[in-house]
């Protein structure tokens, strides 16, 4: 496994464990469509979150939600629209972004930075 996709589930599974600890439940894990795919589907009593999970090392340059664009973003809806015609959730949507820095030397977390309505489907439906 290459050292961007080992750290992009590494990312995944901090993520999913900061969800938990923070009563949500995780009720899908890279969720593919004909669209894309959604990192991680997750649940409270309130939303259902679609989260994008960006994990870059401690030199990146810009901040890893900067690499959720205009693209990705409409992918990510268009794939939540999906599952949530699979699944009957009566849950308000929410799209979140996850940015998780970690070290290179030992791939331990430095930063998680949980960005909650990081987008909406303004402007995309």
């Amino acid at each position: 496994m290459s050292d961007r996709l080992s750290r992009g589930k590494l990312g995944e599974d901090i993520t999913a464990d900061y969800l938990c600890k923070n009563d949500f439940e995780v009720v899908a894990r890279n969720y593919h469509s004909r669209y894309g795919e959604i990192d991680i589907i997750a649940k409270n009593s309130e939303f259902i979150a679609f989260v994008e999970v960006k994990a870059r090392n401690e030199k990146a340059l810009e901040r890893p939600a900067a690499a959720v664009t205009s693209a990705k973003r409409r992918k990510i809806i268009q794939t939540a629209l999906i599952f949530l015609s699979e699944f009957e959730y009566d849950l308000q949507p929410r799209f979140d972004v996850c940015e998780i820095t970690i070290d290179n030397r030992t791939n331990m977390l430095i930063e998680l930075n949980y960005i909650e309505n990081a987008f909406d489907t303004e402007g995309f439906l």
